[in-house]
């Protein structure tokens, strides 16, 4: 019998995970327990936990803190009341989340809590921003967010630091989007995202807190193919202001080697924006910042070189549907018009992709200096990266010879 493929994503799994959770460290009788309950919501006057897991057909539950005496070292149990993720409010389900819905508004969280100052807007998909933006205005933030790489924005999850007024609702409405996240709507907006059925809005009053949660370790589990489970730290980035940073500097052979130029105040500002943005990527990661915006991010991949070339091929790529959409309201690829596929490629390849005084943020050294030489080849003015490869020296000349800066962070970003 043929199978509805359609069909299995429009399931709605009951699951067999208990209504409350507890997980326990024990050491010299000494216990500490953090104790569990499990997320589920009314919809269409039935209680529904998540829909499913990673796939259709994988079961799968939400669990919220609800209180605990963890203290390992500096991962401490959060407070009961100081929930994002784990306690949404839902305003309008459509569709009631699963798995990869909270955890992409979950990630938008974890870079969106240190920016709290200026309108932005982190838009996720699978886990990885797509586009991430700074601006004066909240609208102006999300178009640029969503711009910055409009394909893989197409059915993402859009968190907000800011209540959502009707400029920028209208906006979000232009495009398709599964999630959106933010501190409170104005009135009004819910009437404009009602035209869009399925789409999930949620309120996480917490949004406005987020400053709160700078700084602050939890605990996280990996579960092994055998049932054994890895618990780690969760990171936090040491560097949250430009005095974070430090130029380049290394010993080879007995010589000093150094950085030439100073940042730039502007080059400052892309540089932690840059590396804060980094903290939520996927590992093997290399990403491009411009005035605070994304311009290529390059995640997963097993070389540094190959993320590089990635991300800047992306920046070509994203800049291409840009220029096109923006002028003709169609896709790059679904343009037929051979003559002005070739003046946008023109276009790109002039701008060198958005690239010509972006900032390059690597999560990992750089092993040679072939990787930023990626980024100089396409006209980058600074680079961050956490130093401490043997051929430091090497990315040093490469930047020297092109008058490009960079700074140290003094500590990796990996997240698998």
């Amino acid at each position: 019998m043929a199978q509805d493929l359609k069909k299995i994503y429009k399931t709605i799994m009951d699951d067999h995970f208990p209504p409350d959770m507890e997980i326990s460290f024990v050491e010299a009788g000494n216990r500490q327990t953090l104790f569990y309950k499990k997320v589920t919501w009314v919809v269409d006057d039935v209680q529904k936990g998540l829909r499913y897991g990673e796939n259709p057909g994988q079961e799968a539950a939400l669990y919220k803190l609800l209180n605990g005496n963890l203290v390992l070292g500096e991962a401490e149990s959060i407070q009961p009341g100081q929930y994002l993720a784990s306690d949404i409010e839902l305003l309008q389900s459509g569709k009631h989340p699963g798995k990869t819905n909270l955890t992409d508004a979950d990630n938008s969280l974890n870079i969106l809590r240190y920016f709290t100052e200026k309108p932005t807007v982190v838009i996720v998909k699978h886990n990885n921003p797509c586009g991430v933006a700074r601006a004066d205005s909240l609208e102006e933030a999300y178009v640029k967010a969503n711009m910055a790489d409009r394909v893989a924005a197409f059915g993402g999850c859009i968190s907000l630091n800011q209540s959502v007024d009707k400029a920028t609702a209208k906006a979000i409405s232009e495009q398709y989007a599964e999630v959106v996240v933010a501190p409170d709507f104005e009135e009004g907006v819910m009437d404009i995202f009602a035209e869009k059925k399925n789409l999930r809005i949620i309120k996480i009053a917490n949004i406005g807190r987020l400053q709160d949660f700078v700084g602050k370790r939890v605990v996280e589990f990996k579960s092994l193919i055998d049932g054994g489970i890895i618990a780690q730290w969760s990171f936090v980035p040491q560097a949250q202001t430009k005095d974070g940073f430090r130029l380049a500097e290394t010993e080879y052979n007995g010589n000093i080697y150094r950085i030439q130029r100073e940042p730039t105040t502007q080059e400052y500002e892309d540089m932690l924006f840059g590396w804060l943005v980094e903290s939520g990527i996927t590992s093997n990661s290399v990403i491009y910042v411009k005035d605070q915006v994304t311009v290529g991010i390059g995640t997963g991949e097993q070389d540094r070189v190959g993320v590089a070339e990635i991300a800047k091929e992306k920046a070509y790529r994203k800049l291409a549907d840009r220029y096109c959409f923006e002028e003709l309201k169609i896709a790059y690829n679904n343009l037929t018009d051979e003559e002005k596929k070739r003046e946008f490629d023109q276009k790109v390849a002039e701008a060198k992709g958005g690239l010509i005084g972006a900032t390059m943020v690597s999560d990992a050294f750089f092993p040679f200096r072939d990787g930023v030489d990626v980024g100089i080849n396409e006209g980058i003015r600074a680079v961050v990266q956490p130093g401490g490869s043997l051929n430091d020296y090497q990315s040093i000349e490469a930047c020297n010879e092109a008058n490009v800066t960079m700074v140290y962070t003094g500590q990796r970003s990996f997240k698998h």
